[in-house]
């Protein structure tokens, strides 16, 4: 067996306690913490329970308006576990359990990319660590826990990267194909993953452009790149073309409701500082001042505890460094494009966690990025044994866990009481549709 077969075998173990640990975490007193329901919750019974008995609709004007196929799923799931808030908050759970999993390959095979983590047993190390600061980052696991669609939109982005990552390495078609398909069913999502193609898009146009100058008689337009353009895009369109129909005819609501650009009564200086008002709040949400609203967090925390934060902002600063890595460039951009929406909604809606959450894979890459360059800067100019960088790793991970997990479980518990609004059963609001919130 070669050493990097024993790395992989060794540290496989390590994957799935940290995979336990994080079904654990995010199951761990399910229906009693959010003990109570949010009114979004119940329009989203509302919502999927109407597509019973139906013909299949890609929208649904329904609480505010949604592309349903999360809903479908919420449809069954209460079915098979009836209108209860468990049947409602399962398929989030669920979801949130299967994007660990997948946040984990995509780290290993993007971190496995970057020369400064080799040999194998470093970026192995780094990818087991970022699935257990994926996983027990509060940011992460709040919205896993109960009935909003935010780790479905993940789980399918982060299958589409993989399947892109796949085909980056060994060039097959297949893989383009898998990737245009999530990537379909991210725009058929909740509405930020609607911007999720483009990520794809762009780095195949830069994959392609990088051929071009290694290679003189490359042509930009030869049967090849076109073709695996058009691998990409037919699996995507097929996908985003009943919804796409739908929405040429009907307006969306929400987006409408939430994007001032699109306010005709604003002026362009009006629209120009509620830019920079976005700005600044977002940029200040991950270490400093975060999201008020508390269903989504311990209200004004930063979203980031400070040892994520510190990593994030180190990393940050060497993936810029050496930003003409593709897979850099990747994530700088999948970054970008997961807070680009929220910054064009209305500032008394920012900083918002939930629109960003799609910015979560960019912020732990960033964050083992800055650890990982930590040690390699360390070990080259001292003797550090990988041993003892797995000790301090370890001493590290369990601090940010405890951090994040008493944040959670004792601050933000009373804050629930009045953020989730609903205190009656699920099957209350049901059976009377007219009645008011109460508590």
């Amino acid at each position: 067996m070669t050493s990097s077969a024993h790395t992989k075998n060794k540290w496989w173990g390590v994957v799935v306690i940290a995979l336990l640990f994080s079904v654990f975490i995010i199951f761990y007193r399910f229906s009693l913490v959010p003990r109570f329901l949010t009114f979004d919750e119940i329009e989203f019974a509302k919502l999927a329970l109407s597509l019973d008995k139906q013909a299949y609709t890609p929208y649904s004007p329904l609480a505010t308006g949604h592309s349903t196929p999360y809903f479908y799923i919420l449809l069954q799931s209460m079915k098979v576990f009836g209108i209860t808030t468990f049947g409602l908050r399962f398929p989030s759970a669920i979801f949130g359990t299967i994007t660990v999993l997948l946040f984990y390959f995509v780290l290993k095979k993007s971190l496995s990319k970057i020369e400064y983590f080799r040999p194998a047993q470093v970026h192995y190390t780094l990818a087991a660590a970022g699935l257990f600061l994926f996983a027990t980052t509060r940011w992460f696991f709040n919205f896993a826990r109960f009935g909003f669609e935010g780790t479905f939109l993940l789980m399918l982005e982060l299958a589409g990267l993989l399947c892109f990552l796949h085909y980056l390495d060994h060039k097959e078609y297949k893989w383009l194909i898998g990737s245009g398909l999530f990537a379909g069913l991210a725009y058929n999502s909740y509405q930020p993953g609607r911007l999720f193609f483009s990520i794809i898009l762009v780095c195949l146009f830069l994959f392609f452009l990088e051929y071009k100058s290694n290679d003189l008689d490359f042509s930009f337009f030869s049967k090849k790149t076109i073709l695996t353009f058009i691998m990409f895009l037919v699996p995507f369109i097929i996908c985003i073309t009943p919804l796409t129909l739908y929405l040429s005819e009907h307006p969306d609501i929400r987006v409408n409701q939430l994007l001032y650009p699109a306010n005709t009564e604003l002026s362009l200086g009006e629209k120009a500082s509620y830019l920079g008002q976005n700005i600044v709040s977002t940029v200040l949400m991950f270490s400093f001042k975060g999201d008020v609203n508390g269903r989504h967090n311990y209200p004004n925390k930063a979203a980031l505890n400070p040892i994520i934060s510190t990593f994030f902002i180190l990393g940050l600063f060497f993936v810029w460094n050496d930003r003409k890595n593709k897979i850099n460039q990747l994530f700088l951009f999948y970054f970008c494009i997961s807070i680009f929406p929220t910054l064009l909604t209305y500032p008394w809606e920012n900083p918002n966690m939930l629109r960003t959450i799609t910015s979560l894979p960019s912020v732990i890459y960033f964050s083992m990025y800055g650890l990982g360059m930590t040690y390699h800067y360390v070990r080259s100019r001292h003797k550090f044994s990988m041993k003892v960088f797995a000790v301090m790793l370890f001493m590290i991970l369990c601090s940010s866990a405890l951090y994040d997990l008493r944040t959670y479980f004792v601050y933000q518990v009373p804050v629930f009481y009045e953020a989730f609004e609903a205190h009656m059963p699920l099957r209350y609001y049901i059976d009377h549709p007219d009645a008011k919130v109460k508590k």
